[in-house]
This record gives structure tokens, C-alpha cells and sequence, in this order.
């Protein structure tokens, strides 16, 4: 249940980018700017957090043993998940971009294979946990739900323009966090993983910055302080509080599965930032009830978490 709270805590921070890159949108701001400044603000907070607690060190010694495993991974996992979402943003309100967003749900559950897991000395290939794959499933019903009726008003190539970059990041971002973890393999804590990759991912932020330089001239001192923002809320304390509850349960994909799932939420904390600050209309009662089985659909991973968690040590102390 830590785990799943930890989630739950970074899908609010999240919500910042979504709520915040509207407005930077409306407001007439680049999203070349958007997707590099958010990183190159997180990296003085970053820094002087990891030198604080004395892990520059150690980072150091864990990227210099695979430094292109490293550049290609934080690439895939910052890189192909926020410059999408960025992009995105020219095409689609923040409440839609965070309910096609969702798509990262089932992502991380079908990316499982992918993986091994350890029993006792033996390495096996992780299987798809279908249980859970079903409660993600609950969770897209309830998100296609809040959206059927606007979506069916927007012309398609906005849809698809919207939709297209975002489900390419929603499996990203598990994709190069788990590749990570895999790497790392607990050697690095959720701070310095996130740092190391910021570092890491810095040669695409830099060229995007150059471009947005040449083509739109340097961001306005609103955007900027905006991106400050997201660099805060969504880029420092959502990834650390995210990275931190996957490390909780890095092991067991099940589990693993059902934090991954605590990110539906953002779509409830987007709308909500979007109708208090950007006068959003409020939602249909038809959205309501999407967001009630969303709210299901989480209600049972946590549940499948509390039931798996209980027959351990019923097992362990019979």
C-alpha cells in the first residue's frame, strides 16, 4: 500500500505538466522550450540534493560502467516520454492529453515480458499478469468514457496529432524507467537515478533548445518561470516519488503492474488544475461516471495488491 500511495502522490505532482503546458500553449509559448527547459531547471535542484546526501560519487561509478546504457535509456525514458507529451500540447487540451496518456497503463503491464525475473538462483522471463492487465483495462473504459463525447467533436488529424506522440510516450516512459532499474539493479537510490538521467538525456534537451532558439528566439520570462514549475512539481518530486514506489516493487511484476496503474489518476488532477485555473468547462455527467470507474478500476489493483500481499504471509506464518 506504500507503494500504491507513492503513485497515487506523483500522479498529482504529474498533473502539474499537463495543466501547466496548456498554459504555456495558450499563452503562446514554444514546446521546443516546454520539453528542455523543464530539465535543465531540474538540474541544479538535482545536484545539489545528490551532493547534499554525498551520492555524487557513487552515480558517477554506476554511469561511467555502462555510460551507453545510460545515454540510450534516459533518452527513451525522459526523452521519448516528456518531448511527446510537449508536442502534444499544440494539438489537444491538457485533460486530453492526460487521458490518452493512460495508454502507459496497459504499456507497462504488455512490456513485462520483456523482462527477467529472479527465483531463488534462477532467472525466468516475467509473463503478462493478467489480472491486473484486466483492472488496467477497467481503468482505459473508464478514461475512453470521459472523453467519447469531446473526442467525437475534434477533426481527426488533431486527434491523431495528439494522440500518436503520446502513446509512443506512455511506453517510453516505463520502458526506460524499468530498462533502468534493471541496470541500476539497486545500486543507485530514486534521486540518483532521476539525476543521472537528466544528466543523461541532456544532448536532446540542448538540441531542441538550439532549435527553439533559432526558430521562435529565447522563452518569455511566464514560460519560464512556468517550466520552473514543472521542473519542480513534476520533474523533481512526481519522478522521485514515482521512481521511488516502482523501486518498492521492482521485483514483482504484479505489483509493479498496479503502481504503474496509480497514474490514471492524473486525469482526475488535470481536469480539476484545468477547470480551477484555465476555466475548463466542468465536466458531463457522462465524464463523471468515467472518472467513478477509473476510481473502480484503482480500487481493484489496490485490492489485488492487499490480497497477494495477505496470502504471503498467511503462507509465511500459517
Amino acid at each position: 500500500m506504500h507503494a500504491i500511495l507513492l503513485g497515487i502522490c506523483s500522479a498529482f505532482f504529474f498533473a502539474f505538466t499537463f495543466v501547466l503546458n496548456s498554459a504555456m500553449e495558450l499563452g503562446g509559448g514554444s514546446w521546443l522550450w516546454s520539453a528542455s527547459l523543464r530539465y535543465f531547471f531540474m538540474i541544479p535542484f538535482l545536484l545539489i540534493i545528490v551532493c547534499y546526501n554525498r551520492q555524487l560519487k557513487d552515480l558517477w561509478i554506476v554511469m561511467k560502467d555502462n555510460p551507453k546504457a545510460w545515454l540510450l535509456w534516459s533518452f527513451v525514458g525522459f526523452g521519448l516520454f516528456y518531448a511527446p507529451l510537449c508536442f502534444a500540447s499544440v494539438y489537444s487540451p491538457g485533460w486530453l492529453i492526460a487521458g490518452s496518456w493512460q495508454t502507459t497503463i496497459i504499456a507497462g503491464t504488455l512490456l513485462a515480458p520483456i523482462f527477467m525475473k529472479t527465483n531463488s538462483s534462477l532467472k525466468t522471463r516475467a509473463g503478462i499478469p493478467l489480472r491486473e492487465l484486466g483492472y488496467s483495462l477497467i481503468i482505459l473504459a473508464g478514461v475512453f468514457i470521459m472523453q467519447a463525447d469531446v473526442m467525437s467533436g475534434l477533426p481527426m488529424n488533431e486527434f491523431l496529432l495528439g494522440f500518436v506522440p503520446i502513446l509512443a510516450a506512455a511506453f517510453a516512459y516505463p520502458l526506460g524507467n524499468r530498462k533502468m532499474m534493471e541496470l541500476t539493479n539497486g545500486r543507485l537510490n530514486a534521486i540518483q537515478r532521476v539525476f543521472g538521467m537528466t544528466i543523461a538525456s541532456m544532448p536532446l534537451w540542448i538540441v531542441l533548445a538550439i532549435i527553439a532558439l533559432m526558430k521562435d528566439g529565447p522563452p518569455s520570462g511566464k514560460q519560464s518561470l512556468q517550466s520552473l514549475m514543472v521542473a519542480i512539481a513534476s520533474g523533481i518530486i512526481a519522478t522521485v516519488l514515482f521512481f521511488k514506489a516502482t523501486d518498492l516493487v521492482r521485483h514483482d511484476m504484479k505489483k509493479l503492474a498496479t503502481v504503474e496503474a496509480t497514474q490514471s489518476m492524473e486525469i482526475i488532477f488535470a481536469l480539476a488544475g484545468e477547470v480551477l485555473f484555465l476555466s475548463v468547462v466542468f465536466p458531463s455527467v457522462i465524464s463523471l461516471i468515467g472518472m467513478a470507474i477509473v476510481m473502480a478500476g484503482m480500487a481493484l489493483h489496490s485490492y489485488g495488491a492487499l490480497v497477494i500481499k495477505r496470502g504471503k504471509l498467511n503462507e509465511q506464518h500459517p
